[in-house]
């Protein structure tokens, strides 16, 4: 498969009984039970839907907030009514819109671009789509029942601890934005499997778009960044619930913790918003230029740099809270070094368009991308300078920086969705949006958005702080503020526009074009049910100009997997660097069970906020056994055999192991749980440098005996080596085993007495959680341990049932393949933590 203009796998075209068996197959439920669908172009919509609503939400909110800011001394709100606005517009913004935005063109895109039926795990997506919805909706209503909390979408510390935050309004927040963001991994989890195993067969990683590279490193990002908020807010939560006092310095703690923690995800956090749009002009640009894209590969590396130098920049936001002076010094060239990798990207679009010599077109997309390249740009230029120490010393917590962080966002982020509204609107509807009121809503909100923040860089110079609900009059901000507010209402009207044209458009009936900017790239595809189609064999990045007969060829089957060789839904998997088939995904249907599962499981967390614990766990306990049974049907086993693709290739339906989608998705969960531990362990440490007087031995009880963590240890070995011995005793097809159950319940048991041995070694010490930061923080070890072997025994008992149902053996083993590799990450985890909560005092100490 090396020939650039391979033969048709399928010369002659399908019958139409194999059409008609792909359209019953990949039928999408009707009326109701639309809600059960998984197909990604529903689920995206929904997805995108949600998303854009909740921007709208907040967009309202921010209007409100610029009406009582547009002349001094308003009452229009009181304080706390505007402080409670200012937190839920942030938070809206930054964790309901604008991370699940660019995720849901993820889930929407990529099946096509990548020319798969569906991702790998469309129940998780659904999962992780409705959970968003239910748990989102919920926060965001908190803000009319006067439930919203008041301390910033960043939620700094010690202004949320219980002391000075009473009530559960800070609790909603953290509950609920910790649960969206496992909800933001679980989309992570589906887009890194997706891109990396089900990509068409000649699709290397050099072939793959660069939107496809972009969501990659989005996903990437998110598996290091968002385990540090959600420990954050773990942190938090516990101390506020249970008084264990991690941020408490009269205990110990420092509030600072919770910046860095914080940080560490928020700085990384805009890029995980700016990439992916990056990626989206980097499709339309070559599209509107009609050439391919100039320094693809420079454009690739700098995708993976921006990725890798964001996450040396969180103390970006600290320079003010007296961070050492060579630490100021170190991250302040990261923050400037971040420019070069966005600024190749930039030449790179510009040089695009030089090369069309004058025959770039000027489009609705067009135009927000050139209106983003202006507004990132500015945005880019006053990072730079708040990257500078002595600058951000002046204008830190100014008017200056709320300038130069909505243009970063909104030009980053906005401006490229827009374009990809109406750039990939035929796509997914079959309609195409007015070009004539495109450009009205392209204009008002450019000259909307400049005339709104381009001031406040004045008024952060002239000082005027951030957060605040009202000013003096007299002091040089009135004018300023009043056209920032009449500018805010220019976009709104501008986002108006759309919408009216966005409904209008919905109204119409579906048109017949196909590929309406003579793109290049495979979700241009005939689109009408793009998952009837053949799956091409890819031999270049431009594949539709390259093959202008690759439309009808795979509309009439004449390439990879023409029809449904198993009669159930599927996808070729492909090997991961250079896409060569290896097996056949056979994916679920629509079901209730996952929908059943998000919606417990926001209940779950939700009631925790307001203290209901036996109803929470009671729908925790629901949440878990719909995660099940939605599990159950997940390994379907062999039983199928090998089928022909085309071509004469024979390919497998079932694969375990390191082969299997689902290990891969499995290693993935283990580098989120690391990544958890690690901000753990960065925060032991931190906190056993900055108070070191009540650390153990000096201001603690005495450290357990060594025969403690001894005894601790040789359990998780013994556990380990049990799950290994029943791995290699699982039976073969047909037959039934008693030593393997008897196995795997030894190593269940041995984990869960591995924890307790560990909870009870520091409590017979004398150690309480609440007495100082110390003992929060040991006892937070055994917390996360414990989640973990939660979810082990939960996974053991699962491959337990399985084998007891004659559903696991040693070929049928994906369940316990799964369960096998996490239980060895856990011990790992287990014996480093004992080394550093025992070893480490005693050493250091």
């Amino acid at each position: 498969m090396t020939d650039r203009r391979p033969q048709l796998p399928n010369p002659e075209p399908r019958p139409k009984g194999e059409v008609d068996e792909l359209l019953r197959v990949w039928a999408t439920p009707r009326g109701y039970k639309i809600v059960t669908a998984v197909n990604n172009t529903v689920i995206g919509l929904f997805y995108i839907g949600a998303a854009f609503l909740f921007f709208l939400l907040a967009g309202v909110l921010a209007l409100v907030m610029r009406t009582q800011l547009a002349v001094p001394e308003n009452d229009f709100l009181s304080q706390g009514l505007y402080n409670q606005i200012f937190t839920v517009h942030g938070t809206t913004m930054m964790f309901l819109f604008a991370v699940p935005a660019v995720e849901a063109l993820g889930v929407m895109l990529l099946p096509q671009m990548l020319a798969a039926r569906d991702l790998p795990f469309p129940r998780l997506s659904a999962f992780a789509i409705w959970a968003y919805v239910v748990g989102g909706l919920v926060f965001f209503s908190t803000i009319f029942y006067d439930l919203a909390p008041q301390g910033g979408w960043f939620m700094y510390t010690p202004l949320t601890l219980k002391e000075f935050s009473p009530g559960d309004n800070a609790d909603f927040w953290l509950l609920g934005i910790g649960f969206i963001e496992i909800s933001a991994i679980a989309g992570a989890i589906e887009i890194v499997v997706g891109t990396l195993r089900t990509r068409p067969p000649g699709m290397s990683l050099t072939k793959m778009p660069i939107f496809a590279w972009s969501m990659l490193v989005f996903a990437s990002m998110i598996m290091f960044a968002f385990p540090a908020v959600i420990l954050g807010t773990m942190l938090l939560e516990i101390e506020r619930s249970f008084g264990w006092p991690f941020f408490t310095a009269a205990k110990g703690g420092d509030p600072l913790l919770w910046q860095h923690l914080f940080w560490f995800f928020g700085h990384p956090e805009v890029y995980i918003i700016f990439l992916p749009a990056a990626g989206l002009v980097s499709m339309i640009v070559p599209a509107m230029a009609q050439r391919p894209l100039v320094g693809y590969r420079l454009i690739v590396v700098a995708l993976i740099g921006t990725g890798f130098f964001s996450f040396g920049l969180w103390v970006h936001h600290m320079f003010t809270t007296g961070i050492p002076s060579l630490s100021l010094a170190f991250f302040s060239a990261a923050s400037m070094a971040v420019a070069v990798p966005s600024g190749i990207q930039v030449f790179s679009w510009i040089a695009t368009i030089a090369a069309s010599r004058g025959r770039f077109r000027i489009t609705t997309p067009s135009l927000f991308v050139l209106g983003f390249l202006v507004i990132f740009t500015i945005g880019g230029l006053t990072g730079v300078m708040v990257a500078l120490v002595p600058v951000d010393f002046q204008v830190h917590d100014t008017y200056f920086v709320v300038a130069h962080f909505h243009y970063v966002l909104v030009g980053g982020m906005v401006f490229p969705l827009f374009a990809t509204f109406y750039y990939w609107m035929p796509m997914a509807t079959r309609r195409m949006l007015s070009e004539r009121a495109g450009r009205w809503v392209f204009w008002l909100m450019f000259a909307g958005f400049n005339i709104a923040f381009f001031p406040m860089h004045f008024t952060g110079l002239r000082g005027m702080p951030r957060r605040v609900w009202t000013y003096p009059e007299g002091v040089g901000w009135d004018m300023l503020n009043l056209v920032s507010t009449i500018g805010a209402y220019v976009f709104a009207l501008g986002v108006l526009i759309f919408v009216v044209d966005l409904v209008r458009s919905l109204r119409r009936p579906p048109t017949t074009v196909e590929n309406p900017w003579k793109a290049g790239t495979l979700e241009w595809l005939p689109n009408d049910v793009y998952s009837t189609r053949s799956i091409p064999f890819v031999t270049s990045r431009e594949p539709l100009w390259d093959r202008p007969a690759l439309p009808r060829e795979v509309s009439e089957g004449h390439h990879f997997l023409p029809n449904a060789p198993t009669g159930e839904r599927e996808t070729i998997v492909t090997s991961a660097i250079e896409a060569r088939p290896q097996y056949i995904i056979r994916m679920p249907g629509p079901g209730w069970a996952h929908l059943l599962a998000a919606i417990f499981t926001a209940a779950f967390f939700l009631l925790l906020t307001v203290k209901l614990v036996i109803p929470a766990l009671t729908c925790g306990v629901i949440a878990i056994i719909a995660c099940l049974t939605w599990t159950w049907s997940l390994d379907p086993g062999p039983s199928k055999g090998e089928v022909d693709i085309g071509a004469g290739i024979r390919l497998p339906t079932y694969a375990s192991g390191p082969s299997s989608h689902s290990w891969w998705a499995m290693i993935v969960l283990i580098f989120v749980t690391a990544s958890l531990y690690i901000a753990y362990v960065f925060s032991y440490l931190y906190l056993w440098v900055v108070s070191p007087d009540v650390w153990a031995p000096h201001g603690s009880p005495a450290l357990p005996a060594p025969v403690w963590p001894v005894g601790g240890a040789l359990l998780t070995i013994l556990g380990l080596l049990a799950i290994r011995a029943a791995g290699n005793r699982l039976p073969g097809p047909g037959r039934r085993s008693v030593a393997q159950p008897l196995l795997n319940a030894i190593a269940a048991f041995c984990l869960a007495g591995a924890v307790a041995v560990e909870i009870l070694s520091h409590w017979q010490s004398g150690l309480r959680p609440t007495d100082n930061a110390y003992g929060a923080m040991v006892y937070m070890q055994s917390a996360l341990n414990g989640q973990l072997a939660f979810a082990l025994i939960v996974m053991i008992g699962f491959a337990i049932a399985r084998m007891v149902a004659g559903k696991l053996d040693r070929v049928r083993r994906v369940s316990f393949d799964n369960a096998a590799v996490l239980y060895t990450y856990a011990a790992a985890q287990i014996l480093f933590g004992l080394v550093l909560v025992h070893g480490f005092p005693r050493v250091a100490g």
